[in-house]
């Protein structure tokens, strides 16, 4: 039998979720059955489908007592939603059931790691400790035994109140490891290491790297792996504060480099994941032919936008990236699939840009857009292109070469909130070939892949969906090659 919390829950998101139409929705990118998503979780492959789990409250388009929701797919663009999987509704969850990974158990099962957190009298010192739930005829049932690692399992000196984010492996030997977030004795973030026989008896194994105060204070949503030859960090500080590569608030970090005999972690390189706006709490896989697929939160605590009186609900997942490792460098590209959805090509060659232009079959709020912006010479000083365009109202990706610059501005489109709508990035730079830019539009979302992923920026937009007009122009003239595709038959 499950709780009355999760069949409440389960009703809701039955009788509310499924009245939402499709074109309310985004094409290609999961957002919550109903109601509220923040990070994704449980991210992994079973039984031939790919899961993902999403901290929910379906009651709400704000953030509630988390529950997990619960989502499949073949190809990790075409999702369905199952029921939810978990709800806070024991002694050790009561306060939520905050994020956590999922791996295969030997007799084939689906074993979730989740942080539970239990309610104290003063909120801020709510305990968190770690929870398991392990799938039994397609229902996630939780561990008579949890919680499985609590308190007593810290390195001395650890915060009790910031022990969170499980992210569950499964080795090649048979065993398993999860790393936790926790917030050492001088109030800052740490990666901790845990490993099993089992899945189910934890002990702690070391402190894989510990944050100095460089980057922010505490961490979440950790994920550590080995890629192209180095290993790599990928973590969500909260609190940061600006610098020249950093924008301050809440923020994910990707950490590339080496590790040492001992098994801690040795960072070379340090830069933003995503430098947009709303990117947060990734979570990755490895796929059977050895890819490394990323996911994040497509929002951020410190830019979240009012998503408007009829929108019944609010949040989504970007959409899956591959990752690589060049010159020590974190790559991320869109995933292959997505070219599966494309329509009719439209190609247009050496375009020169100056006055405001739009071309025929280059339109759409569901589109798959390539720039390659060739070399400047000093031919302009600012190219701007803009999508979900109607009658004053647009969104801007604005590329200034003298600075070496590109700049997102969401401050026309429509919005009526004064939140943060302009994020800029610097030291862009143009190779032999230029610059090349992706733009992937999904009605309620714009990202874009710089040079091939070298850099990534992800935002969300709220114009209208039925918005979809995209023009360009330029301050002098510049030389373009325009490959667009229609992802309308998603």
């Amino acid at each position: 039998m499950i709780s009355q919390k999760l069949a409440d829950a389960r009703a809701y998101e039955e009788r509310y979720g499924n009245a939402i139409p499709k074109e309310k929705r985004p094409e290609y990118h999961l957002s919550p059955y109903i109601g509220w998503m923040n990070d994704p979780n449980g991210f992994s492959f079973h039984n031939g489908m790919y899961h993902l789990f999403y901290q929910y409250y379906p009651y709400d388009t704000k953030w509630g007592p988390m529950h997990w929701g619960h989502a499949v797919s073949k190809d990790l663009l075409h999702w369905e939603y199952l029921p939810a999987a978990l709800a806070p509704d024991t002694e050790h969850d009561n306060a939520g059931c905050f994020s956590g990974g999922a791996a295969d158990l030997p007799d084939g099962r689906h074993l979730l790691m989740y942080t539970g957190v239990i309610s104290t009298d003063d909120v801020r010192k709510n305990l968190q400790v770690q929870c398991l739930a392990v799938e039994e005829n397609g229902e996630y049932r939780k561990y008579e035994q949890n919680p499985v690692l609590d308190q007593s399992d810290l390195p001395e000196g650890s915060d009790p109140c910031d022990f969170r984010d499980p992210k569950l492996t499964r080795k090649p030997d048979g065993t398993y490891s999860c790393m936790t977030v926790g917030r050492n004795a001088n109030g800052l973030g740490q990666l901790l290491y845990y490993k099993s026989p089992d899945g189910f008896h934890w002990s702690f194994d070391r402190v894989i790297v510990e944050n100095d105060g460089t980057y922010g204070k505490m961490w979440e949503c950790p994920d550590y792996f080995e890629l192209d030859g180095k290993y790599v960090f990928l973590v969500s500080p909260m609190d940061m504060l600006k610098t020249e590569t950093f924008y301050s608030g809440n923020a994910t970090i990707g950490m590339v480099g080496s590790r040492k005999e001992d098994g801690t972690f040795v960072p070379e390189k340090v830069l933003p994941v995503d430098y947009g706006l709303d990117f947060y709490a990734t979570q990755t896989l490895l796929t059977d032919d050895g890819r490394r697929i990323m996911v994040a939160w497509m929002q951020n605590w410190d830019s979240i936008m009012d998503t408007g009186e009829d929108m019944p609900w609010t949040g989504s997942v970007t959409v899956p990236r591959e990752l690589h490792v060049k010159d020590g460098h974190l790559y991320q590209t869109p995933i292959r699939e997505l070219e599966s959805l494309r329509g009719e090509r439209v190609f247009i060659e050496k375009a020169e840009i100056h006055d405001p232009v739009s071309f025929e079959g280059v339109q759409g709020r569901v589109y798959d857009l390539t720039l390659q912006i060739h070399p400047s010479d000093g031919q302009f000083s600012k190219f701007d292109i803009r999508v979900a365009e109607q009658d004053g109202i647009y969104t801007s990706i604005v590329y200034r070469p003298k600075e070496n610059r590109l700049a997102f501005d969401r401050s026309s489109s429509g919005t009526r909130r004064s939140v943060a709508h302009i994020r800029k990035m610097h030291n862009i730079h143009e190779t032999e070939d230029g610059l090349k830019l992706r733009i992937l539009l999904d009605r309620y979302s714009c990202e874009v892949f710089i040079n091939d992923g070298e850099q990534v920026m992800t935002h969300r937009i709220q114009t209208d969906p039925s918005i979809g007009g995209i023009s360009f122009r330029c301050d002098g003239t510049a030389v373009v090659d325009i490959e667009g595709y229609s992802l309308e038959n998603a």
